[in-house]
């Protein structure tokens, strides 16, 4: 049933409609970011009550990353039941409630949809296991005989993204409760992240029927849209070929995989579009797609398709202005001719705070385990923050960045809970660092993120860097986030758009107008002397007199109004 609600002004957008095209976006991991009942874990309860924070700092919609019913192998990203809250978040009745209070505070919310692989705890699964080899609902996974001569050997060469091969072998129940064996037939399953992941069999109508049950039952909810995971994973080339060699992740990004950025993901895309069409209230789909190249990911974002995809190619640029001018170039390229917004980010739950990858010497990729100079760390990224709110289209921002957080690179090996970590190789296992707690208050047993402590160790100085520390400092980075996003609602310049005019700038500055306004960035160690363009409406850090000529401080950025 499509569900019909009133929104308040403030959800209509800057343009009145197209809301996402210039939509502020705040990624929420719920575990992370507020805990309700003071169990050390964050909840929905949580966030529910941190809503105004959230409208205050103006963002326009929230994220929230999973919090279904999940064994928690991977954080919630191994889903056991689509339609049900896990305990540790709350329940439908708290999703409801935050839902409809978000909506009279003039704030979207986005939700997470894991659609590439499920829990191994999802009942279709545990059923096909129980039924063994030869079960239809074994065909809605990907079960195939292992090679050998007693099918010893796993169907293919593909590795998991999270170390290690992508197959498991199944095991037979022993029965009495002993040691489970292996299972005759030599059947193995496959998983392109943890075991504990199974991957969907795309080509099944099961698993599209389900999927689009599973999209109407949260639209009609009243979340105004979907984040997708692995959105270029879920279907695979036929046969399953082999890749050939290992170290098969150093490829991930630069080359079409068998398993990922498949022209059949277009297809089920195509079919979602029209889901989210039939509802009021213009719901959107953004597609977290690693693919080689941006015109690739454009792809995903054609009008019959979804509404946006993660810009990975803006994230992972180095603090370098060549390098960032040739991304955004590319970037507002590829989505002109689909007609799509482009969108920007630093930081996510799956790569090291930008506060902290800037403070570390550049190109050494987004996950880093050394603190960097904090000082110059931050200073690049309160720059790096007014680009990208300068920038056309729509911008990202985790939670905690608005606060400047840097990384926590020195947690104890004994506390940490990436799953990847435990695994020989694959990815590097430090995502915790990026997912500790987020502070509130100035004291307290966990900054206010809760009675009841922290799932993860927070450092001694987050106090210091709390919301209530910076909320009315007016040098703070709390402070800076709220009037930029203030600013960027207000200026007709900035927003929504596809292009931007580069203007005469020294080397290692960055310049560009929009209408009505202008950005400059230094991204250069060392001042530059710059002629003023027009008066100032925000800069990163600050600024000496400015009459004429002005010398633009190292790592920073101005807004001007001309």
């Amino acid at each position: 049933m499509t569900q019909h609600f009133t929104a308040p002004d403030r959800l209509t957008g800057k343009t009145g409609t197209q809301w996402w095209r210039d939509a502020v976006i705040y990624q929420v991991y719920p575990r992370s970011f507020a805990d309700g009942n003071g169990d050390g874990m964050g909840d929905l309860e949580g966030v529910r009550g941190r809503l105004p924070y959230l409208r205050d700092l103006g963002v326009d919609a929230v994220w929230l990353s999973p919090f279904y019913a999940s064994p928690q192998a991977d954080a919630g990203y191994d889903v056991a039941d689509y339609r049900a809250i896990d305990p540790m978040f709350g329940t439908l009745l708290d999703a409801d409630a935050l839902i409809r209070d978000a909506h009279e505070l003039g704030l979207r919310i986005i939700v997470d949809l894991v659609p590439n692989h499920s829990s191994d705890q999802h009942e279709w699964f545990k059923q096909a296991l129980r039924e063994g080899p030869g079960s239809p609902l074994r065909a809605r996974y990907h079960f195939r005989p292992g090679k050998g001569a007693d099918g010893e050997l796993p169907p293919n060469d593909w590795e998991s993204i999270f170390g290690g091969p992508a197959w498991t072998r199944t095991e037979a129940p022993s029965g009495d409760g002993g040691t489970s064996r292996p299972e005759a037939g030599g059947e193995w399953y496959l998983h392109l992240f943890a075991p504990e992941q199974p991957d969907f069999n795309w080509d099944h109508p099961a698993v599209a029927d389900e999927f689009r049950s599973i999209l109407r039952f949260w639209l009609d909810m009243g979340v105004d849209g979907f984040r997708i995971d692995v959105a270029h994973g879920l279907v695979k080339a036929p046969g399953l070929p082999d890749i050939g060699g290992h170290d098969q992740l150093k490829l991930l990004g630069n080359d079409v995989m068998p398993f990922f950025d498949q022209d059949g993901v277009h297809e089920i895309y195509r079919s979602w579009r029209t889901i989210l069409d039939e509802y009021d209230g213009e719901r959107i789909a953004v597609a977290e797609a690693w693919t080689p190249t941006v015109e690739r990911t454009a792809a995903y974002v054609r009008p019959d398709e979804l509404h946006q995809a993660f810009n990975f190619q803006y994230l992972g640029a180095p603090w370098d202005a060549a390098a960032l001018r040739e991304v955004i170039d590319t970037s507002l390229a590829a989505m002109r001719p689909v007609g799509a917004p482009a969108t920007w980010v630093l930081s996510n739950h799956d790569v090291t705070r930008h506060a902290t990858r800037f403070a570390n010497p550049q190109g050494l990729g987004t996950q880093l385990r050394t603190p960097g100079d904090r000082e110059l760390g931050l200073r690049r990224a309160r720059a790096a923050t007014l680009l990208m709110l300068a920038l056309p289209g729509s911008a990202y921002v985790y939670q905690g960045e608005e606060l400047g957080l840097p990384d926590v690179t020195d947690l104890p090996d004994e506390v940490r809970q990436d799953p990847s970590f435990f695994r020989a190789a694959g990815q590097d296992g430090f995502r915790d660092g990026c997912r500790v707690p987020i502070p509130w208050t100035v004291e307290g047993s966990s900054y206010g993120f809760g009675s009841g402590g922290s799932w993860l160790p927070q450092p001694d100085a987050w106090g210091g860097l709390s919301v209530e520390a910076q909320t009315g400092d007016a040098d703070s980075t709390l402070e800076l986030y709220r009037r930029a996003i203030a600013a960027r609602r207000d200026h007709p310049g900035l927003g929504a758009g596809d292009d931007v005019e580069w203007l005469d700038a020294p080397e290692g500055v960055l310049a560009f107008a929009r209408e009505g306004f202008v950005c400059t960035v230094n991204l250069t160690g060392s001042p530059v002397r710059l002629a003023t363009p027009g008066r100032v409406v925000l800069a990163s850090s600050q600024l000496p007199l400015v009459d004429g000529q002005f010398d633009l401080p190292a790592d920073t950025t101005v807004w001007w109004t001309v």
